[in-house]
């Protein structure tokens, strides 16, 4: 039964992230808030950190033979939202994240990360995503103040 409704769940999330037709839009559409703990522990659980490195966290391990590397977390000044963060899990492929050589970009191959949609729950989904949300900090821009200048008329 929990497959069934993680299946239909996702298959549900990817027709709303879907370009085009407004039927199909994801604007609106939020999973249950997560538990960031037990995101972590989901992200140990599914071998996460196998490829995925998170910045400053010295103490959740990380796999030096991974054919790339895909840093996540630390300071940044664009955050992903929510639905970014879920479409990166359930359609790695929908974008390649930074780290990828340019041979592979350009060979026009496909995310390195499995498919989890018919391994993961919608739970460990929320959680998940939780846990990465909180792996970031905003990085705020410091407006440059420049002097009036007073031109001779």
């Amino acid at each position: 039964m929990k497959i069934i409704y993680t299946v239909l769940v996702l298959v549900v999330t990817q027709l709303l992230v879907a370009c085009g037709d407004p039927t199909k839009s994801g604007r609106g559409f939020t999973l249950p808030e997560g538990d960031a703990q037990k995101g972590q522990d989901a992200f140990l659980a599914l071998h996460c950190n196998s490829c995925h490195a998170i910045k400053g966290r010295a103490d959740i391990p990380h796999s030096e033979e991974a054919a790339i590397t895909v840093k996540l977390g630390g300071t940044v000044r664009i955050i992903q939202n929510y639905g970014q963060l879920v479409t990166s899990i359930i359609n790695p492929s929908h974008r390649l994240a930074k780290g990828y050589p340019q041979a592979m970009i350009q060979s026009g191959e496909q995310s390195l990360m499995p498919n989890y949609n018919s391994v993961m729950t919608v739970q460990q989904l929320t959680d998940l995503v939780a846990f990465l949300q909180a792996q970031y900090e905003m990085d705020p821009v410091i407006q440059t103040r420049y002097p009036r200048y007073n031109y001779p008329k």
